[in-house]
């Protein structure tokens, strides 16, 4: 117990306790705090907000307790000796000579599981989403039917999206870990769509320099048919979409690398109507080739003469 005792000691600083910003991700594995509420703070148009307080929800059990404390020790050690013997684990000459990365296949159950599905439904929608193994276990197959009715709440004036979103990883004591592609500079899919436009996001760490409703996006228009397209989607290419933002042209906001959350895809172009995405994997490229950092126009905005 001198652990949690020192935390919460160290989180109380100039007066201004800060313990629900410390505990959840070091303690959250020993107190069954659930993930994916920390993760997503909507409540829904017409809902009464939660009146119980987040502690009586804790179910602590000392036994329970010290087990998952001993989990996570061991993966700090494993995590440890990766850090040592390289970045992500492998040897550093291994990684500086890189050019290919397979970063998810769709082959079994157990790949499917490490993505998520949603819809509008979370909003009060009426599109639908599924997520099943293609034919011969080769492919995920994402399909659905789109609707673009709009929820009867008073509050919400545009529906109709859905999307496919990969878990972001998780590190020991429920760290947040990020994926490092900064030895790459393209994103590669071999997919095979409907014809329907899909946006491919990339979530970055929004602590430091983003708001919470920032991402990075990417138009893919699949070409429909039955053979497979491989697509290559330079991160030069991705454009940062916010809230409330507008992007200032003379100081571009870089796309970083190094600070990756999590890759996803929206479907949302206002058709009503089936749809279907197949994704045999999705991969990093190192093309030599390409040497463009900001693929759109940087301009100065009222200059002075």
């Amino acid at each position: 117990m001198a652990l949690p005792m020192m935390l919460l000691n160290s989180s109380c600083l100039r007066g201004r306790c800060c313990t629900n910003k410390v505990l959840p991700p070091l303690l959250g594995p020993l107190l069954n705090v659930c993930p994916t509420r920390l993760y997503s703070s909507y409540r829904r148009p017409g809902s009464q907000p939660e009146k119980k307080p987040s502690w009586k929800n804790i179910d602590l059990s000392f036994k329970k307790s010290f087990e998952v404390l001993k989990t996570q020790l061991n993966l700090l050690k494993e995590e440890t000796k990766d850090h040592l013997r390289g970045p992500e684990g492998r040897p550093f000459k291994q990684y500086l000579l890189e050019q290919t990365r397979v970063l998810w296949e769709f082959r079994s159950q157990e790949d499917l599981n490490k993505w998520v599905i949603s819809s509008d439904v979370e909003i009060g929608g009426k599109s639908e989403v599924y997520l099943k193994l293609g034919r011969n276990n080769q492919a995920a197959l994402l399909y659905g039917t789109l609707n673009t009715e709009a929820p009867r709440d008073g509050e919400t004036k545009y529906s109709g999206y859905c999307s496919m979103r990969a878990k972001p990883l998780v590190g020991s004591f429920a760290r947040k870990k990020y994926y490092d592609w900064s030895s790459f500079n393209s994103l590669y899919l071999r997919v095979r769509g409907d014809g329907r436009p899909w946006m491919v996001n990339i979530y970055t760490d929004p602590y430091f320099s983003h708001q919470k409703d920032d991402l990075y996006n990417y138009f893919m228009f699949t070409r429909g048919g039955p053979y497979w397209e491989e697509i290559k989607i330079p991160f030069s290419k991705f454009f940062l979409s916010s809230r409330g933002r507008v992007q200032d042209s003379q100081h571009p906001i870089w796309l970083d690398k190094a600070s990756f959350l999590t890759l996803g895809f929206t479907i949302g172009d206002k058709v009503d109507g089936p749809f279907q995405l197949e994704i045999d994997f999705i991969g990093l490229l190192n093309d030599r080739a390409h040497t463009e950092e900001f693929a759109y126009e940087t301009y100065e905005k009222n200059p002075r003469v």
